[in-house]
């Protein structure tokens, strides 16, 4: 049996509740973990508010790490006693243990801890695909990342540092502001308080001030509806807008102002369809252990709550007062 959350309606925070399930042993292709910390992500929230359409009623969480205890059948690259992590599989990872297939499981390398790994699994696998894939970065590149200060931004401001990519990040207050510098982010525009219009007006503003009136070849925008027209508009002549989050609200865009703005990109990514076929997903975790074992990127949470919380955290996340990763502890 194992402790987890569960949900059987869309809503608020408290439809998050505790209950007891049967976990059983791993069938072929499976491999039982006993969990260490679990991340949240804001896109837990959407699966819960029904954002993104889920069987109810169901778990919730995609990304933990932990320690295998049993494998099924035909598994022979994970055995019982490793430590892994995942960030792909079904929905359910809120519990103390369950049974995952076992070919989305990354082994952790020696020197990166549990604690670790809870904060990168997800936010750095993000940060890699964004950074890696959706538009490569090679060095260089000015770029504008909203929520600079969130769970994905701090890695994302690491990464762009360790690979001399300029940053300007929004934030929501200056404390952020301080956090997101620390980590790398090279400019800073404190957005808490504006209204949409002053966002329009106020962001790219500031971007063509520090790009010299060229603007950004591409924007990582995880906030949305509020900042669609001023990341838009912060963008240079056939610039990219990676549309990687919709926390104000979805992306709803007229397809004609992409040219009027200047021919612009826009691509809306999945995960999923960067991480996969397994040799691709283990690639991707390399190049990012390979930045954390050489000390560029770090990461710890810096908000934790009990398993039993979820829904604390929930709220936590949800009215911004919270700053890099949150994880749950069994």
């Amino acid at each position: 049996m194992a402790k987890a959350i569960r949900f059987d309606r869309i809503g608020d925070a408290d439809v998050l509740h505790l209950d007891t399930v049967e976990v059983g042993e791993p069938g072929p292709g499976q491999a039982r973990v006993r969990h260490t910390y679990i991340a949240v992500n804001f896109i837990d929230i959407y699966f819960r508010i029904g954002r993104y359409p889920l069987a109810l009623p169901n778990g919730l969480g995609s990304d933990a790490v932990g320690v295998v205890e049993a494998v099924g059948a035909g598994v022979t690259d994970i055995q019982p006693g490793d430590r892994v992590g995942y960030l792909l599989g079904p929905q359910g990872a809120y519990a103390d243990v369950r049974v995952m297939p076992a070919d989305v499981l990354i082994p952790l390398p020696d020197g990166v801890s549990d604690r670790t790994a809870s904060t990168l699994m997800m936010k750095g696998m993000t940060a890699q695909y964004l950074f890696r894939q959706v538009y490569p970065l090679n060095g260089g590149e000015t770029i504008l990342y909203h929520a600079a200060a969130g769970g994905v931004g701090l890695i994302a401001c690491q990464w762009a540092r360790a690979i001399g990519v300029t940053m300007i990040g929004t934030v929501s207050t200056e404390a952020k502001a301080e956090v997101a510098r620390a980590n790398g982010c090279a400019h800073t525009i404190v957005t808490g308080g504006m209204t949409p219009e002053e966002l329009t007006r106020e962001i790219p503003k500031r971007v063509r001030e520090i790009t010299g009136g060229k603007g950004v070849p591409v924007v990582y925008d995880s906030v949305g509806k509020d900042t669609l027209t001023a990341s838009l508009d912060s963008l240079r002549l056939r610039g990219h807008m990676v549309s990687n989050g919709t926390s104000s609200g979805p992306v709803v865009i007229d397809t004609m102002q992409l040219a009027v703005k200047g021919s612009i990109w826009i691509t809306r990514p999945a995960m999923v369809h960067y991480a996969t076929p397994r040799p691709q997903m283990l690639a991707m975790a390399d190049e990012l252990f390979g930045h954390v074992l050489a000390g560029r990127i770090t990461g710890e949470p810096k908000q934790e709550w009990a398993l039993a919380d979820a829904a604390k955290a929930h709220r936590a996340l949800e009215s911004r007062q919270t700053t890099g990763a949150t994880v749950l502890v069994p």
